[in-house]
């Protein structure tokens, strides 16, 4: 299955991006790196530069069809520009009326907000968000992972890097379960 990872060009926090793509990788499904321009993104440790990552899709020449769930990892910045970007804000609807898994971790919460995604759920996301969450119609809980199966939508959200692992298993337990 090829599971679309959205990053802006700059700001992704780098083990949110990392570690889930190859949990996805090693189990078999096809990573793919979509962001709003082509060329590199540039992630980081917290406020320090990390490594850069080859774009392999732009988002307005891509759809939600071609993969089965999406990954939004975090970092303050890269959820902070995708919201500004239409296309990306509309990739990411996209797979909620689709019916596709959605994962999200930290700030990537945001991106849900401004998507109109979070009425009438429950998630996590780093604390900070909560308000934001509260104030878009969801729920927000304090916890390492939550599972949202909410119609015909699952949603798997997490709060920071320390909740990787916890992440990583839902994410592919829920992947595993659309790939059936």
């Amino acid at each position: 299955m090829r599971i679309a990872f959205l990053a802006a060009p700059e700001g992704v926090e780098q083990v949110e991006l990392t570690e889930p793509w190859k949990a996805v990788r090693d189990t078999g499904h096809e990573p793919v790196l979509v962001s709003t321009k082509p060329g590199e993104i540039q992630a980081f440790d917290h406020l320090d530069k990390a490594g850069t990552f080859p774009v392999d899709e732009v988002v307005s020449d891509t759809s939600a069809d071609s993969f089965g769930a999406l990954v939004l990892p975090g970092g303050v910045a890269n959820p902070d520009f995708l919201r500004l970007d239409d296309k990306a804000v509309g990739f990411v609807r996209d797979f909620f009326d689709q019916g596709r898994p959605v994962a999200a971790i930290c700030h990537a919460a945001w991106t849900l907000v401004e998507a109109d995604v979070v009425r009438d759920r429950v998630l996590t996301s780093w604390p900070s968000l909560r308000t934001d969450i509260r104030n878009a119609g969801g729920t927000w809980v304090d916890e390492q992972v939550h599972l949202c199966d909410r119609g015909p939508n699952t949603l798997v959200t997490s709060r920071k890097p320390a909740d990787l692992g916890a992440f990583c298993a839902t994410l592919l337990e829920v992947v595993g379960r659309q790939a059936g």
